[in-house]
């Protein structure tokens, strides 16, 4: 690859409704530590500010973030309103609702519709902002038949100034079109990489496309047995060709494979390490041919 410091603009562009936004974002969870949702685990407060004013210097400027990823003494918002404010115009902070924990980091009850100002309110505080880019709505099993009821109540919101637009997460083509019957959606925010596309999604993604909805994978780098903690699955030989090829990374490969899926797919990679930020970036830059493609699908 190129030597040269890399921006996220080589990535391309693509609209969150009314808010342009490069294709290579960064994605906040492992800021708080080495997972968000390990309270064992704190990272260094210095070096996560590192992580994203790194990431703005680069040209990042989409940050996805959610007021549950926190570890025992970081919150990801508190960081991101520590690093990055006052905010630049052309950023485009993201968050989402849905799950809760309490404060010993332990999994809580989903919140209901009519918890879902508390929700937004609380990110609005911890962000110091007084309205939202964008939320996503995270459904698990349980809620995603009723998601009608969650996309109204965020609708609300948004017509009382608190949030700007609304996505969803977790969803499939039905629970899309149920979601878009109460607001606009502006994106889809599901698991999906190199090796982890779950059945439907390549087809929702291409729906997706059709409407101009942006599709944002999350877990791009981390595979079929990818979570919080990265990368899981075991490097097949094709992907570490390709990679040496292009004078990358693996998980660059991965990020570029992502990235090629479509126009509309923004990557939200999530990184602790400021070194990794412009690795990341650079992976915008990485173009894939046909026959390389077919062999990372096929691998």
């Amino acid at each position: 690859m190129n030597s040269s410091t890399p921006h996220a603009a080589a990535s391309g562009t693509w609209l969150l409704g009314d808010l342009p936004v490069h294709r290579i974002g960064l994605g906040a969870m492992r800021l708080p530590g080495r997972t968000a949702f390990d309270n064992s685990s704190v990272a260094d407060r210095a070096r996560s500010v590192r992580v994203l004013r790194r990431a703005v210097e680069l040209g990042v400027n989409h940050i996805d973030t959610a007021a549950f990823y926190f570890s025992s003494r970081r919150s990801a918002n508190e960081l991101i309103n520590a690093a990055l404010s006052p905010y630049a115009d052309d950023l485009v902070v993201a968050t989402k609702v849905g799950p809760r924990r309490d404060r010993a980091g332990e999994w809580a009850a989903w919140a209901r519709p009519d918890e879902l100002r508390g929700d937004v309110e609380e990110n609005l505080r911890q962000l110091g902002r007084d309205h939202l880019d964008l939320v996503n709505m995270r459904v698990n099993e349980l809620s995603a038949p009723h998601i009608g009821e969650f996309v109204g109540a965020l609708a609300e919101l948004r017509d009382a100034g608190l949030i700007r637009h609304i996505g969803v997460s977790g969803v499939d083509a039905a629970a899309l079109a149920a979601a878009r019957k109460e607001a606009p959606i502006v994106c889809v925010q599901n698991p999906f990489g190199l090796g982890r596309v779950r059945e439907g999604d390549a087809e929702l993604l291409r729906l997706c496309a059709a409407e101009g909805i942006a599709f944002v994978p999350f877990f791009a780098v981390a595979g079929r047995g990818g979570h919080a903690g990265g990368v899981q699955d075991a490097d097949s030989p094709a992907l570490r060709e390709i990679a040496a090829a292009h004078d990358a990374s693996p998980a660059q490969i991965r990020l570029a494979w992502t990235l090629h899926q479509g126009p509309n797919v923004l990557a939200i990679p999530g990184t602790g390490d400021p070194e990794h930020v412009a690795q990341n970036v650079a992976a915008g830059a990485i173009r894939l041919s046909e026959r390389e493609l077919r062999a990372l699908s096929a691998a």
